[in-house]
């Protein structure tokens, strides 16, 4: 008679590792650092609260009283700015607004096809066409002032909406922005593609854009904010008040022998209102970006 061994089953027991508590030293680290940064956000805040502070000031009270509380609270210099018709504030509002998107838009295209050619294309000359595009970044762009000047004008661009848009069209910024990303993208999603039978020009609007919204979208705010606040080439190149942007149009609120400091704050405050809202909208895009850049670093 045979007797069958039935095997005993052993609980296991799972451990589950305590938490260490965080040293001293690490603590202490860790509320220097706190204190570093908070420190380094106030120093960066207060002239933008200064600027909001003196916005509410009358003229009379910016110059008696330049760094304490409006007494009395006042609105003059907006209603000044906004209602008095001698300078056209929405109308470079709206100059600002048409070029910065112009021109962002031209530097999504160019950007993601060059940074797209220089990441999965091959081709002869590729890391000496990629040298030669980082190495512009090294060059101030003071320099290339009067050669862009120069063709400006031959072109007959001078005092348009062109002369803003068109030379920032295609930098060296963007096309290296993006190429670092499609290099971090995986290859394995683009060749499933190509078994599918997709064209190049497929794979890059249909496979790669959408993995890489969250740095067009990083890209898209930085060159939205660098047209925007740009003052040196619209001084060169743009003639009549109507056609100013916001920035030079903002110096021209300065008289030769007197500024109406409330009155440019104000001026500020509004110019910095459309890039608020922008980053506002794009934040969520810019986090992931920035988030995704460090895991793949």
């Amino acid at each position: 008679m045979t007797t069958t061994a039935i095997p005993e089953t052993r609980q296991q027991t799972t451990t589950v590792p305590e938490k260490r508590k965080p040293s001293g030293r690490r603590i202490a680290g860790t509320t220097v650092l706190y204190i570093v940064l908070g420190i380094l956000a106030l120093i960066i805040i207060l002239p933008l609260i200064w600027m909001l502070i003196t916005s509410f000031k009358t003229d009379a009270d910016a110059v008696r009283n330049p760094y304490g509380w409006p007494n009395p609270f006042s609105t003059e210099a907006y209603t000044t700015l906004l209602t008095s018709g001698e300078q056209p504030i929405f109308l470079w509002l709206w100059n600002s607004f048409a070029a910065a998107t112009i021109q962002t838009i031209l530097i999504l295209v160019t950007a993601s096809m060059g940074a797209y050619a220089l990441a999965r294309m091959e081709f002869a000359g590729k890391k000496i066409v990629f040298g030669v595009i980082i190495s512009t970044l090294l060059v101030p762009p003071v320099v290339f002032l009067i050669p862009n000047y120069l063709i400006v004008q031959n072109l007959g661009w001078l005092d348009t909406l062109l002369a803003i848009t068109v030379p920032g069209a295609a930098g060296a910024f963007g096309i290296f922005f993006l190429r670092q990303f499609f290099v971090a993208l995986p290859v394995e999603i683009e060749e499933a593609a190509r078994m599918d039978g997709a064209g190049e020009f497929r794979i890059f609007l249909q496979v790669v854009l959408p993995l890489a919204r969250p740095a067009l979208a990083t890209l898209a705010v930085l060159s939205f904010l660098n047209n925007w606040n740009d003052f040196l080439w619209p001084v060169y190149v743009l003639l009549s008040p109507e056609n100013m942007t916001l920035q030079p149009g903002l110096a021209m609120l300065q008289g030769a022998y007197r500024t109406h400091f409330a009155i440019v704050m104000a001026g500020a405050v509004i110019a910095s209102v459309p890039v608020l809202i922008l980053f506002g909208i794009a934040q969520k895009q810019i986090v992931e970006s920035v988030a995704g850049a460090a895991v793949k670093g």
